[in-house]
């Protein structure tokens, strides 16, 4: 039983890695891959707020998505730049428990936001004469705003709980910013409370609620979508879902990884954590950019628009 039970002011965050030789290649990596965030995520919302023709819900929802990954990867990369400039991998309790809160309410926030996306694509296909009136902009906002409020609220027992731990067995976070399993490894009370509730709320809020209601208005487009006599006009309108299914496919193919590994291996959870931190903010504004005609035809009408000014 591990012993030297202690009040914490302050955290030592692990990082990465443990090797030294490897600081500088994570830093070059982490500070490539933060700043294609940025840059990929910025000039979709960009594009989206410049480009009227985007001005649409689907790209409003878009644009809400974008600030979910920049924030996010923000949160969470950060320490890793900021120890390997400074060299100090400390950070106060507070902060750690802000960054934590931070977290865990826009991960929640990017998957409830993609399930507000599958409602605008079930109504676009399947009820197309009703869509303006459905989806107007008083809906969308508050959709938007459900999504931000109510992910911030569920996150607040964490942590109340979090903050009544009495004790910790060590102050050394095995990860690169503050997460769940890292404090559910050192905290030596309410372990067990932590734990019923992240299973507890996991599985009802960030995995049946959701699928729920994204499945629902899949059926619904592939029912609408079969009663299309032409290949053509299946093809067209199912074309209009890919990129959103892509993401949805790749954000719970992730959380599901990160989840089915056992709680002892630190190090795999940490990697998928990196993935869902870094590469799939990057994959966003990429999958979109690529497999989506009215971003593609708007960014080619914008860079139109600056050649014409510079001329």
């Amino acid at each position: 039983m591990k012993q030297n039970q202690t009040i914490i002011s302050y955290f030592i965050i692990k990082g990465i890695s443990d090797v030294p030789e490897l600081e500088a290649p994570i830093f070059v990596l982490v500070l490539f891959i933060y700043l294609t965030v940025l840059v990929g995520n910025m000039s979709l919302l960009l594009l989206v707020c410049l480009d009227s023709h985007l001005h649409t819900p689907m790209y409003f929802f878009l644009a809400n998505l974008s600030i979910v990954d920049m924030t996010s990867s923000t949160i969470t990369l950060h320490k890793i730049l900021l120890t390997f400039i400074t060299g100090d991998n400390t950070v106060v309790y507070l902060a750690c428990l802000v960054q934590f809160y931070f977290y865990a309410s826009l991960s929640g926030n990017g998957l409830f936001i993609l399930t507000a996306m599958s409602y605008d694509r079930y109504v676009a296909i399947c009820r197309p004469l009703n869509y303006n009136i459905i989806m107007n902009f008083r809906i969308c906002l508050l959709l938007a705003s459900f999504c931000w409020i109510f992910c911030f609220i569920q996150t607040v027992p964490y942590i109340w709980i979090i903050s009544m731990i009495s004790c910790y067995y060590s102050n050394v976070v095995d990860h690169f910013f503050c997460d769940l399993v890292p404090f559910l490894e050192i905290a030596c009370n309410y372990k067990s409370t932590l734990e019923r509730l992240s299973n507890i709320q996991g599985l009802i809020i960030y995995a049946i609620f959701p699928f729920f209601l994204i499945s629902t208005s899949y059926l619904f487009i592939i029912r609408t979508i079969m009663k299309i006599r032409s290949n053509i006009g299946r093809s067209k309108v199912f074309y209009t879902c890919s990129s959103h299914l892509t993401l949805i496919m790749l954000l719970y193919m992730t959380f599901i990884s990160q989840y089915s590994v056992p709680s002892n291996s630190l190090g795999s959870k940490k990697m998928f954590s990196l993935f869902n931190t870094a590469i799939v903010p990057v994959l966003n504004p990429l999958i979109y950019s690529l497999k989506n005609k009215d971003v593609k035809a708007a960014f080619r009408r914008r860079l139109g628009k600056c050649k014409a000014d510079i001329l």
